[in-house]
């Protein structure tokens, strides 16, 4: 495969912008593309003759894919007239220290198809930089291989709490730290550690997925660090372990709050001295791996229990991601379900465009307790229903508790008085919980003297009693 090219220009070396968009762009972009950086003290050294300078062996002018300009203001324009013509068939972005509205619109009247001011951050810069490689790229451009193998497409959402979290994967990517991605079930964990992993320096060794809670409790161990021929009644041969077959790249332990006690202390061993001992091994053996653990709850609540141990979370809970849950991200309801339409009528040939607004209204108003990947088996579901389009709530979206939503719009009053029910009700049971069904402890929690507190509990017909400490 010819590698696709990525040419950062500086004409203005003594700034540090030109070797920020560098940095940036060498942790990201896969190993097969070519990023070349050329240095100019001024437009008078800018290149006349073709978008590569002389002596750039191995650098073909005909394979740009995308050309980075890192200059002062008042020369950016001066610097789009100077280039060569042919550099528009690669789109350019200008990278300057400020830039003011009038002079954006003159460079993008002279040429430019973006533009970058700092602080130049992962999360403002390499999705301009991705946008223009799909727009122009070929099709060997490795960039494109890359977002598909990283699920970065499906990370949709512009949430504040979302991207929030989501603007740290491609800074925690560079280095090795541990990550610790906590959210409820189906809000794309697994996604965001195959995000960190193909966005880092490991993202050509393998990426081993393991969920703990699906492999049975005895063969844990066995599953994680293998076992020597011999080593119980029935290995007739060596069996390497998950560890080993994650070697140099990324080990990625979901749910890791079920694994047992004992396999937790010989994880821990394995992250402090990064070796472990396969079953019936007399030594130990070393392993570069990094790990990415996740679970869909709390972990503080697992440790206080004893079902984790507290060293075990410490040393995995370097950086923690905490994905928010879809109930908490509305807004990002109708980007995602307009995303899924699209991917499932190009799956099953359905000329489905988009959501008719009672169907949208629907979705919206939905808590989604299976989250994002919930969300998805719903549209899934409508399209390969659906006859004729565009997708309307009543016939095609199907979701549990239908009956409990009128087919008309709600009013501003009713869906408040809805959503303030469904606080009362669950901020109501937390506290109950939390208190082992102690009203008064309860009542005192919540700022509330017990006689309100008590009607509330009867308002939302909860029983208290099951709360108690025993209580069956």
């Amino acid at each position: 495969m010819t590698p696709a090219h990525i040419l950062l220009l500086n004409f203005h070396p003594e700034g540090n912008l030109g070797a920020e968009l560098r940095a940036t762009l060498e942790a990201s972009l896969d190993s097969g593309s070519q990023l070349r950086q050329f240095s100019f003290a001024g437009l008078d050294e800018a290149p006349r003759e073709g978008l590569v300078p002389p002596g750039a062996d191995g650098f073909e002018p005909n394979l740009v894919a995308l050309v980075l300009a890192a200059c002062q203001l008042p020369e950016a324009c001066e610097l789009l007239r100077a280039l060569p013509r042919e550099r528009t068939a690669a789109p350019i972005i200008v990278a300057a220290e400020t830039c003011e509205p009038g002079v954006m619109l003159r460079l993008l009247q002279n040429g430019a198809s973006d533009f970058i001011t700092p602080p130049v951050s992962p999360a403002a810069t390499l999705p301009r930089v991705w946008r223009l490689l799909a727009q122009y790229g070929r099709p060997e451009d490795p960039t494109r291989a890359l977002k598909e193998k990283l699920g970065l497409k499906r990370l949709v959402g512009q949430s504040s709490n979302f991207l929030a979290e989501i603007k740290k994967i491609p800074l925690v990517a560079r280095c090795d730290g541990r990550v610790l991605i906590t959210g409820e079930t189906g809000t794309g964990k697994e996604l965001c550690a195959r995000a960190i992993h193909y966005l880092s320096p490991r993202r050509a060794k393998p990426f081993v997925p393991v969920n703990c809670g699906a492999i049975p409790l005895e063969l844990v161990e066995n599953e994680l660090f293998g076992h020597e021929r011999g080593a119980f009644t029935g290995a007739n041969a060596a069996q390497p372990g998950l560890i080993h077959e994650a070697e140099g790249g990324t080990l990625f332990l979901d749910e890791i709050d079920c694994l047992p006690l004992l396999a937790q202390t010989k994880l821990l061993r394995f992250l402090q001295e990064r070796e472990y001992r396969p079953l019936g091994s007399a030594r130990a053996r070393g392993a570069d791996v990094r790990v990415i653990a996740a679970a869909n709850v709390r972990l503080e609540e697992a440790v206080q229990s004893g079902r984790m141990r507290s060293d075990l979370y410490y040393r995995l809970n370097i950086v923690p991601l905490v994905l928010p849950p879809l109930r908490e991200r509305r807004e990002d309801i109708p980007l995602l379900a307009l995303h899924f339409l699209a991917q499932y009528a190009a799956e099953f040939d359905r000329p489905f465009t988009g959501l008719a607004p009672d169907a949208l209204g629907k979705l919206v108003r939905y808590d989604w307790p299976g989250n994002v990947r919930e969300l998805e088996h719903a549209v899934e579901r409508a399209v390969m229903l659906c006859e004729t389009p565009p997708l309307v709530a009543g016939a095609n979206i199907s979701l549990p508790g239908d009956e409990l939503y009128a087919p008309d719009e709600e009013s501003f009053q009713q869906a408040k008085a809805r959503v303030v029910a469904q606080f009362e009700r669950s901020y109501i049971q937390r506290l109950l919980i939390s208190c082992h069904g102690n009203i008064t402890d309860a009542a005192r929690a919540a700022r509330k003297n017990r006689r309100a507190f008590w009607q509330l509990i009867r308002k939302h017909h909860i029983d208290a009693g099951r709360f108690k400490m025993g209580s069956t």
